[in-house]
């Protein structure tokens, strides 16, 4: 939406546009900042707000558009991560009820990046984006909570294991985070006809390139494998005898399974939609918009592990998010193409219940605790007696570490200071705090209730009804055993959850625009 680098011409009139959040702003008066240009004036500074920007491609005597941007961004998580007990006590419960206060640890989560953006322009109001971030390092521990490395119920298993230890440090990890390709197009345009405002959408698909991120501990002790193996029960490097496939084969005893890396991406591929609209009123541009990201698991993720019929959830979350801001422009020379715009937003997202890397991915994912480490049956079938047992003949299932995490909301403020020095110049400095709802990140349920059909496939997910029939009890079925679940952390009373979660982002760019 490059108005600025050609002759601004007044195209067809499109009318008012109606958008949920500022579609009232369209018919405000466009302050002088909007004037159309007379043939064989001299080209003026006239664009929207960044997050309405487009740059073209064929417009009159300005051919092509092309910026390049690169940046460094930095961002810092922190939580509390807690557990549900129903302990008696006063500082737990009176018992007889579960409460999620039983103190585990603190989370810190540091990232530092490298952002690089090309935007391409196509045609008019029509642009091709490439981005790809790139991680330089990621880390992220545990500490411990009030003297919580101390309490061994915080990471108490089965009887007699402990899951892991506080504390707990992660691999720093570095790599692309992903290639991002996509597309905006201006469907309105307030710089080609001044009763419009400034209204755009756009797709993103975002392509996994990197190692998928696998669960680590670097400091397992001796002998272990820093990142096993799903299927390596012992850490060791080796396949277990007792281990066995999809079709019952047991390999060769002892065969040695390949080590892994602690990888960097999510191991997805990302579509993003997003619409944003804006309209500039003498020295102010608000603006409101909508995104949405979904994402689909790679064949080299751990995701497939759970992608089973009967499992209850084994696709990431998906994330929708408004936005709303106000793009103020406190000094300009439009002549010179100078201007400093101070931008300020507000972001809410909802976040979904979908499977996904929590905060404790590394710390379960590479727990030596047989209770996590064995294997689970996918499939049960009938036994005598009216029973329902284990197939043997089904796929195991292994953890990974990706847990099913509960729906949550996610709300980010930001302010950014742009500076556009010259015509082909411009810098961006910014900050963001972001708060995150509670939520349980071990949130997996026992039983399926979307199969309630064969008593025989049920398992444990029946109850009694009271009732007999020919000496036997008779059952309800509530559904078939989901086999991603796993008691030592997704019962209730046993489960895990953030607390007071909170980011900080800051970020520097500079974009060459040509």
């Amino acid at each position: 939406m490059r108005a600025s680098r050609s002759h601004v011409a007044k195209g067809p009139s499109l009318g008012l546009a109606t958008f949920a959040v500022l579609g009232a702003l369209s018919w405000c008066k466009p302050g002088l900042a909007e004037e159309l240009h007379t043939v064989g004036e001299p080209r003026m500074l006239s664009e929207p707000a960044e997050i309405t920007q487009v740059v073209d491609a064929f417009d009159e005597s300005d051919p092509f558009d092309l910026d390049l941007t690169i940046g460094y961004g930095f961002s810092r998580n922190t939580g509390k991560i807690l557990r549900e007990t129903n302990l008696a006590g006063p500082e737990y419960s009176s018992g007889g009820y579960t409460r999620g206060t039983l103190k585990v640890a603190k989370y810190r989560e540091t990232t530092n990046r490298l952002l690089t953006r090309a935007a391409v322009g196509l045609y008019r109001d029509l642009a091709l984006i490439i981005r790809m971030p790139i991680i330089l390092s990621n880390d992220r521990r545990l500490d411990s909570y009030d003297g919580s490395a101390s309490d061994a119920r915080v990471t108490e298993g089965a009887p007699g294991e402990q899951l892991f230890s506080v504390p707990f440090r992660s691999p720093t990890r570095s790599g692309i985070e992903y290639l991002a390709l996509g597309v905006d197009y201006g469907i309105l345009n307030q710089y080609r006809e001044r009763s419009n405002p400034t209204w755009i959408v756009g797709l993103e698909t975002r392509l996994n390139v990197s190692e998928p991120m696998h669960a680590c501990n670097p400091n397992s002790a001796s002998g272990q494998v820093t990142c096993a193996d799903p299927g390596d029960v012992n850490r060791n490097g080796r396949f277990d005898a007792s281990n066995v496939d999809s079709t019952g084969t047991i390999p060769i005893e002892n065969s040695s399974i390949k080590s892994r890396s602690e990888g960097v991406s999510r191991g997805v591929t990302g579509l993003e939609l997003h619409t944003y609209l804006s309209k500039r009123i003498k020295y102010i541009e608000p603006y409101g918009g909508l995104r949405m990201l979904a994402e689909f698991p790679t064949g080299s993720s751990d995701y497939g592990l759970t992608d089973l019929q009967y499992s209850l959830v084994n696709h990431p979350p998906l994330l929708g998010t408004m936005t709303i801001g106000m793009a103020v422009i406190p000094w300009e020379i439009r002549d010179q193409f100078q201007r400093a715009t101070i931008d300020f937003r507000f972001e809410s997202s909802y976040r979904s219940e979908g499977r996904d890397y929590s905060e404790l991915f590394d710390a379960l994912g590479s727990s030596p605790a047989p209770s996590l480490r064995s294997p689970t049956w996918a499939e049960y079938h009938a036994g005598t007696n009216g029973t329902s047992v284990i197939d043997p003949t089904s796929q195991r299932v292994y953890f990974a570490g990706l847990t099913d995490i509960e729906s949550h909301i996610i709300n980010r403020a930001s302010v950014e200071v742009t500076w556009q020095a010259a015509r082909y110049v411009k810098f961006a400095l910014g900050t963001a705090l972001t708060v995150v709802q509670s939520h349980i990140i071990t949130f997996d349920q026992a039983c399926n209730a979307n199969f309630k059909n064969d008593i025989s496939e049920a398992g444990p997910c029946r109850k009694w009804t009271g009732d007999t029939s020919n000496g036997q009890p008779v059952y309800e079925v509530t559904g078939v055993p989901n086999p991603g679940y796993r008691e030592v952390i997704n019962a209730v009373g046993r489960r895990y959850r953030v607390d007071d979660s909170l980011g900080f982002d800051g970020w520097a760019n500079a974009t060459v625009m040509f």
